[in-house]
């Protein structure tokens, strides 16, 4: 039997992983089978990157986390209902400004008109888009209007990050610089992720785990613990240990399609 559940979480349930799947699959109703059974956990303020070539099922596992995708195997808990995900093409609303599309979300929740303003202009401020909150998405070029969508979800302080490929249509300048706020967001608001990306640096750079894909059909080959993970206090990490976690998991993309 295939079950999804939500459990809002509680003060017995603090140390428990976010989200735990459990031989969770996925197969379309044409046969396709996306997704073969895999285990995977999300702890409280981790961050997993997920790599793997196109088609391998990287979106649709995070789709079913979110509860965007249903499962058709094994059982999927996720211990919060308080997310934010930034698609991996920019999903503005054409009519909205800047501002006005980043505000979305914090309005939704309810929060109240000056604090979801201060929260939108430092957001916007943090993606480099000051100068064009008063534009309309047909304004911006695609890289910008994906610093719209990633601004418009940390507005809403999310305890998780559903990310898919956010910094793909950015500049190498600025997807690094990304990379750094993006951490550093995370140091201050704790949140967990969920990071896709098809740049091997990207995964390690962010993850403390990396999951890497395998396709036909889709399944988790390894999940690696990163030896030099993000730190609270942003300590300096250990580059050299990055650079051979990086080579390892080149080699086992190398093998994975």
């Amino acid at each position: 039997m295939s079950t999804a559940t939500l459990t809002t979480p509680d003060t017995t349930a603090a140390a428990e992983p976010l989200i735990e799947f459990a031989q969770v699959e996925k197969t379309y109703s044409n046969g396709f089978q996306a997704v073969t059974p895999f285990d995977l956990s999300v702890g409280r303020g981790e961050i997993v990157s997920l790599v793997g070539p196109s088609g391998c099922g990287k979106t649709t596992i995070i789709r079913m986390a979110a509860g965007l995708s249903k499962i058709t195997g094994g059982t999927l808990t996720r211990r919060t209902d308080d997310l934010a995900y930034v698609f991996q093409d920019p999903t503005l609303l054409a009519w909205r400004n800047v501002r006005s599309n980043v505000e979305l979300v914090a309005k939704l929740k309810g929060v109240d008109k000056a604090t979801r303003r201060d929260l939108a202009t430092r957001a916007i401020e943090t993606v480099g888009l000051s100068a064009f909150e008063k534009a309309l998405p047909r304004q911006l070029s695609g890289g910008m209007k994906m610093r719209v969508s990633l601004a418009r979800a940390i507005t809403g302080a999310p305890d998780l990050l559903m990310m898919d490929e956010p910094f793909a249509a950015l500049d190498e300048f600025t997807r690094a610089t990304m990379q750094a706020e993006l951490l550093r967001l995370w140091r201050v608001n704790d949140f967990s992720a969920m990071f896709i990306t098809h740049s091997i640096s990207e995964a390690v750079t962010l993850g403390h785990r990396i999951v890497v894909m395998a396709s036909k059909p889709g399944r988790i080959q390894a999940v690696i613990d990163s030896p030099s993970p993000p730190t609270k206090d942003g300590s300096p990490r250990d580059e050299r240990a990055l650079a051979e976690l990086g080579a390892h998991v080149s080699t086992l993309l190398a093998g994975a399609h």
